[in-house]
Order: structure tokens, then C-alpha cells, then sequence
């Protein structure tokens, strides 16, 4: 990581943008891929490849999107896998409308606050059994399967099953995050016998097994939903958590059942940006754009001091929103009508000043009211199905916990809890907790322009904004957009209540790639403003080209993936 290092503080010194070698334009650091049938963006070149052979095969693009989140659920298991959660957009080309799916699970029913009190426990810890929460992966899998998948689910898992019993070899991204995970999580059962070599990580280059993974995803491909919910695998988890602890039972797991949901969108600009609602953080996406759009950005250049300004006070604003109103809408029903309206972010939009910055924000008053690591992938077909998909594990691999036999991990989502009553995320028995994985779309005159996400704990919706306003304000193509270096602002008020509130304006962590001049602008402005390595997301993004139905697909530069299409 020292070269990585080096090269970070070397870009520093030399001119801000970088520039495609053959084209001249600034941040590309490759083209943009271009298909005319269909294509795969994915955070691991064997996933996109098992996307794309899937859809040769004759399979939807949502079978595509299955097919490469199990890949990357046994190829990338620092970022998501079947114990994980699971959203989803798609576009459906019959309808040519809008489907959303939220596939998160909830807390264990035996589980109570006044256990956690009882405990002394003031925060949910983040790794053993107290932060496991039901896995909604598999279930999203089959709910978004039926309704538009086309081949049969076995053939689906098969090249997953197949990796996972004769190898794959580990990529560097994947390898260096595997080895920082080991030391934290070797103490929890099971996790060191399925998820390490003689109880290290692997290394780059090394081929990597999953026989446990390959036999569960053979009993689910053979069983259907219910192989995990309600048979064997369901027992098995339930057993292990009654030994080491835990309270995730057999009967949370029979009752799961995730749901479909309406996307929420906004105008920017001409251009129709869509997120699902809470229990995730999408929306906060949206009350930015809304803000932002009161701001001329055609007369404010890319990467300047004011361009971030803007930026940076408007995400205050709506994670001061985020973190009051985001939370499980069965408990707690969040106005997002009102959040996401304009006159709303018109009020907001006074707030903000051009000379100086918000030290600290109250949340705002809708008047009908009284380390995270994530996977993200998009696939596109020759119909014109468009799937923007996303998955995690939360923490890393998660909360550590791995049944035996099983070759997967249960994520730490519970963590997300507040161990407050009266919390809008206050922990309750069969409760959602508050997420931060997000898919995105954009639409163009009621059709498909373009299919994205921006993996990153609350960098998500900082970064959705950032590759909305690099296209549709700056002109960028889809390699661009994602190559362009990024801001990311930390110290809000959190949702999870484990921050007091921001009362000195948080810190603006660049990238590298924006001048010093920037940097001066923005301390002049008194932002605190901070280099650092890494907390900047993951992108994919596939663009679909409305007068044509050309495909155009993207690759986050700063992860192993690739993007590819026939």
C-alpha cells in the first residue's frame, strides 16, 4: 500500500486533472466500453463475464444481476454475500416503467432494548452475534427471479457453483481488504476454518475454494427461497446462534419477506434521477440535487472552491434530514413527499451562504409533520432491461459470524441501531435498520438513460450526486464521470446516533486530483479540509443511448471491476 500511498501524494504535486492519453480529456483513465446488445458493470472481471455469458444464454439482464451478485458473493466477500441485505431498480421495457425492491432484513424478535440495558450495552457492537440481522439477499434474489427472470434458477448459480468448488484466483483489491478483515474476525466461530488459509487471508493471485458456499447454493438453486428460509440452512443458522449467544432464530428467518416498493424521484435539470425510499438513505440524494439546482453550475467550473462549497453545504442540509426522519417507515413513517419537493429544498437553499459555512444544521420541519463495504453492479439486456443493483455485508465481511458448513458470513446491519428510546432508528424486536445501500437510475423523457451506483457507507448519496452533476452539469461521459476525483464530507449528524450532533461544520476529505487553489478556496471559506486515501465508493454505470439502444458501460478505476458487453 506504500506505492498506492506515494502515488496519491504525487498526483498532489503534479496538475490536477488527469487526461486520457489518446483523447486528451481530463479524468478518463479509460474509454467508455460500447455494446449493442448488452452489457455488464461489475466490481470483479469474472462476475461481468458470468453476466454476460448468462445473457448469451438467453437470460434476462435480472438473471445477469443474479448470476454476477453470487459470483461476487464467493469472489468478493469483503463487500457482500448471502447473509447480506439486497436493493434493487429495474427497468422494465414491457411496462417501461420503474421497479423497485427492498430486500433488507429484520432484528431478531426475541431480541429487546431493555436486553441491551440490562447488558450495560450502550452502542450495538459491531462484529459477533448482537448486530446480526435476517439475511434478505436470497429472498430479493427469487422475488426479483419470478417476476423477471428467464432462465431457470440452477442454471443461474451454476458458474458461481462451479467457481466456488474448482477456485478463482483473488484479486488485489479483494486481497488487501481480506487481510485486514482476518485479525478482527479469526475470533468468531467459524469464520477462520471457512474464510482463511492455515488462518491468514489469500493472497493476490491465489486460488481461492468455497466447497460449503458451493453446497449451499446448490441446495438453494434445488430448493428455491425456502432451501434458505425454512429448511436446513435455516435450522443450521439457528442452532449456531443458540450456541455462541445470538438471538437470529428459525422463526425470524421463516417470517422474512421483503417487499417491492414504489422508486421516488426529482427533476434536475431535464433529467428524471430516481432512488427507493427509506428505511434506506437514497432520497438524501435527491433533497441535494434540489438544492443544488438553484445554483447556475455552467458559470461555476468543475473541482473549483465554489463548486464544492455548494456541494458540501447542501449535503449538511439533507443528512440533517437524514439523520431525523430515515428509518423503518412501519415504525416510523418518514414525509418524503415533502423532503423531496421543491419549495422544501427552496426553504432549505436560504440557509446556505456563499462565503461561509454551516457549522452546524437542524433538521428541517415538513409541514404535514408535526467502514461499510458494499458490492454494486448493473446489467443491461437485448430487450432493453436495465437492473441497478446493490449488496453488502455492511461492515466488511460482516459481523463475523459464519455457521458451520454453510461458507457464509451473517452481516453486522443491526449495528445501525440506536440504543435510545424515542430514536427514530431506536432498536425494536422485527425492526429494519437503517441503511446505506442505495441503486440509482436515471430517466430522460420517460425513457432509460442511465443505470448507476456509488458503493460507500453515507458516501453513497455524496457520491450519486456527484456522477449526476459530472454528466448532466459538466458534460462528462460515463467513464468520466466516475473517474473524476471526488469529495467526501464527514462529521454530520448520524441517523445511527453514535455521533453528537455536528456543531463545528465536519470535515471535507478530497481526493487527489483537485488543485491547491481549490484547497485555499475551500480553507478561506472556513472548511476543515482533509487528504484522504480510499473513502471515495465504487462505481459502475451502464448508459443507454435512447435513439439507438447502444449500450455504454462504466468501471470504478479505483476497484479491481470491469465493465463489458456483446
Amino acid at each position: 500500500m506504500r506505492v498506492l500511498l506515494f502515488c496519491s501524494v504525487l498526483s498532489l504535486i503534479l496538475p490536477a486533472a488527469a487526461a486520457d492519453r489518446i483523447a486528451g480529456r481530463d479524468f478518463a483513465t479509460r474509454s467508455e466500453v460500447i455494446a449493442p446488445h448488452a452489457m455488464a458493470a461489475t466490481s470483479h472481471p469474472l462476475a461481468t463475464q458470468i453476466a454476460l455469458d448468462v445473457m448469451k444464454a438467453g437470460g434476462s439482464a435480472v438473471d445477469a444481476a443474479i448470476a454476477a451478485n453470487a459470483a461476487l458473493g464467493l469472489m468478493e466477500p469483503t463487500g457482500n454475500g448471502i447473509g447480506g441485505d439486497l436493493f434493487a431498480i429495474v427497468w422494465d421495457p414491457k411496462t417501461k416503467k420503474l421497479h423497485g425492491y427492498n430486500g433488507s432484513g429484520r432484528s431478531p424478535k426475541s431480541l429487546t432494548l431493555e436486553y441491551f440495558q440490562q447488558q450495560g450495552i450502550t452502542d450495538i457492537p459491531p462484529h459477533g452475534p448482537l448486530p446480526v440481522s435476517v439475511p434478505g439477499t436470497v429472498d430479493g434474489w427469487f422475488a426479483l427471479h419470478g417476476r423477471f427472470g428467464k432462465l431457470p434458477m440452477p442454471q443461474v448459480l451454476a458458474p458461481t457453483i462451479r467457481y466456488a468448488r474448482q477456485g478463482h484466483p483473488v484479486h488485489q483489491t479483494i486481497a488487501y481488504y481480506w487481510g485486514l478483515s482476518v485479525p478482527r474476525l479469526s475470533k468468531w466461530p467459524g469464520f477462520k476454518e471457512q474464510f482463511t488459509i492455515d488462518g491468514r487471508a489469500p493472497r493476490v493471485g491465489e486460488l481461492w475454494k468455497n466447497p460449503h458456499l458451493a453446497d449451499t447454493l446448490q441446495k438453494i438453486a434445488a430448493g428455491g427461497r425456502d432451501a434458505f428460509y425454512k429448511g436446513d440452512i435455516a435450522r443450521t443458522i439457528d442452532a449456531y446462534f443458540k450456541a455462541n449467544g445470538g438471538f437470529l432464530s428459525y422463526e425470524d428467518l421463516a417470517s422474512h419477506q421483503g417487499e417491492w416498493v414504489e422508486p421516488v424521484s426529482t427533476n434536475y435539470r431535464g433529467y428524471d434521477v430516481w432512488e427507493l425510499p427509506p428505511n434506506g438513505q437514497g432520497i438524501a440524494a435527491l433533497q441535494m440535487l434540489n438544492v443544488l439546482e438553484g445554483y447556475d453550475f455552467s458559470r461555476i467550473p468543475f473541482g473549483s472552491a465554489e463548486h464544492l462549497h455548494l456541494l458540501v453545504e447542501a449535503k449538511k442540509l439533507a443528512f440533517a434530514d437524514r439523520a431525523r426522519w430515515y428509518a423503518d417507515p412501519a415504525f416510523q413513517p418518514a414525509p418524503v413527499a415533502r423532503l423531496v419537493s421543491k419549495p422544501y429544498a427552496a426553504e432549505r437553499r436560504k440557509l446556505i451562504a456563499r462565503d461561509k459555512v454551516l457549522r452546524e444544521v437542524q433538521p428541517g420541519t415538513p409541514k404535514e409533520l408535526q467502514e461499510g463495504d458494499t458490492i454494486y453492479l448493473t446489467t443491461a439486456d437485448k430487450d432493453g432491461m436495465m437492473v441497478s443493483l446493490i449488496q453488502s455485508n455492511y461492515r466488511g465481511m460482516g459481523s463475523g459470524m459464519a455457521p458451520p458448513g454453510l461458507g457464509f458470513i451473517l452481516q453486522d446491519r443491526g449495528e445501525m441501531f440506536v440504543l435510545q428510546e424515542g430514536h427514530p432508528n431506536s432498536f425494536e424486536p422485527g425492526k429494519r435498520p437503517f441503511q446505506t445501500i442505495i441503486p440509482a437510475f436515471i430517466t430522460k423523457d420517460g425513457k432509460p438513460f442511465a443505470s448507476f451506483g456509488v458503493m460507500g457507507g453515507a458516501m453513497q448519496p455524496q457520491g450519486h450526486v456527484q456522477i449526476v452533476m459530472n454528466l448532466v452539469d459538466f458534460g462528462m461521459n460515463l467513464q468520466e464521470a466516475g473517474d473524476a476525483p471526488r469529495l467526501q464530507h464527514d462529521g454530520s449528524t448520524e441517523p445511527t446516533g453514535q455521533n453528537t450532533m455536528m456543531s463545528d461544520g465536519g470535515v471535507v476529505q478530497l481526493e487527489s486530483g483537485f488543485p491547491y487553489e481549490t484547497v485555499r478556496g475551500l480553507m478561506s471559506l472556513g472548511h476543515h479540509v482533509e487528504w484522504a486515501l480510499g473513502p471515495y465508493g465504487g462505481y459502475q454505470a451502464i448508459r443507454r443511448d435512447p435513439d439507438t439502444g447502444v449500450y455504454y458501460g462504466a468501471s470504478e478505476s479505483r476497484k479491481d471491476g470491469q465493465a463489458a458487453g456483446y
